[in-house]
């Protein structure tokens, strides 16, 4: 080794340690910086609780006054709408603070924080989770295709109700993060991918046999159906949403979900009479699935297990479109005698 590269090796170890320093002081200022971030997290969370607490006593205050002074007082009204606003204010503040996992989350993950602190990581994750499902969605489409009209064989239809049970387990995970990062998916719509995820689970372990192969074609035509209508839902619902956004009337993290909500009135309701159309098909795989229970020839305890999830989803789904679609008209209805 020459003098000259020994002179050239010295100045980049030179060079290198002051980047090191560098490096040292920005990862001290990092960590104190995280520290602040932790102990203001926890003075939020604590000053939110009070504010909830005193909110809350206000509200039961304001239930006394309008027993005395009425419930048509100006002054009433104003502050329960103020109360309100506060209680969304503090929705939102709450999606970008660490809090504790449900019991669902907690048993598959632990107390780990799953809170995303920005609006870009919170979006993403979201968007990433829209993707996700529209992937897989067409992927089921054209699986349930291919094995209702060119294969017949238990080994594929265990490979694709495998499949259908990782893809509602890894919704309903992902479904329980966005929820704790500020969606507002509720309610049937979380809940039907659990019983989606219990009745895949069924599928996948009933055995060859006559009764499946009597209610094997009717189910993966009713999965290529269904697939179907979820690739419309996502395209129909994802123009809604975007354009709801960008005029301010729906927050940043709502999600598409299968099923109709008030929201998608804005435009055609052409996707109704194909959520209909699905949700009957699937109280005519329960009916199917009872009368195969009273077969005599019935052996297997998953025909009646089958038939029993696929009730529960045609009501909750009937049911909650139902609802929807009545809440729609009576708030037109009343916005028409207002004017």
């Amino acid at each position: 080794m020459t003098s000259t590269s020994m002179g050239e090796c010295s100045r980049d170890w030179e060079e290198l340690q002051d980047n090191y320093q560098q490096l040292q002081d920005t990862h001290r200022l990092y960590k104190q910086k995280l520290d602040e971030v932790n102990k203001l997290q926890g003075s939020c969370l604590s000053s939110i609780l009070r504010q909830k607490r005193k909110l809350k006593a206000l509200s039961d205050s304001l239930k006394t006054c309008k027993v005395s002074y009425g419930e048509d007082s100006k002054e009433l009204r104003e502050i329960e709408a103020l109360i309100k606003e506060r209680q969304s204010t503090f929705f939102e503040m709450e999606a970008f603070l660490p809090k504790e996992n449900g019991l669902y989350l907690r048993l598959v993950l632990g107390n780990v924080n799953v809170t995303l602190l920005s609006k870009q990581a919170k979006f993403a994750y979201k968007d990433e989770y829209e993707k996700f499902k529209l992937y897989l969605t067409t992927i089921l489409m054209v699986l349930s295709f291919m094995f209702r009209f060119v294969f017949n064989s238990r080994v594929t239809d265990a490979l694709f109700n495998f499949l259908l049970v990782w893809y509602y387990c890894t919704l309903t995970i992902r479904e329980s993060i966005l929820i704790n990062n500020g969606s507002r998916i509720k309610g049937w719509w979380v809940l039907n991918h659990y019983v989606s995820t219990f009745l895949s689970g069924v599928m996948l372990t009933w055995p060859d046999g006559l009764m499946y192969q009597i209610f094997r074609n009717q189910y993966l035509s009713f999965s290529m159906y269904q697939s179907f209508v979820q690739f419309l839902q996502y395209y129909y619902q994802s123009g809604c949403l975007y354009r709801l956004r960008a005029l301010g009337e729906r927050h940043n993290m709502d999600l598409t979900v299968e099923g109709f909500q008030s929201w998608m009135w804005r435009g055609l309701t052409f996707l109704l009479p194909f959520l209909f159309f699905g949700q009957f098909w699937q109280l005519y795989n329960a009916i199917t699935l009872f009368q195969l229970a009273k077969h005599k020839e019935c052996k297997e305890w998953q025909v009646l297990m089958c038939g029993i999830p696929f009730l529960v989803l045609f009501l909750g789904n009937f049911f909650t479109t139902l609802r929807v679609v009545h809440q729609k008209f009576q708030k037109q209805h009343k916005e028409a005698k207002e004017q």
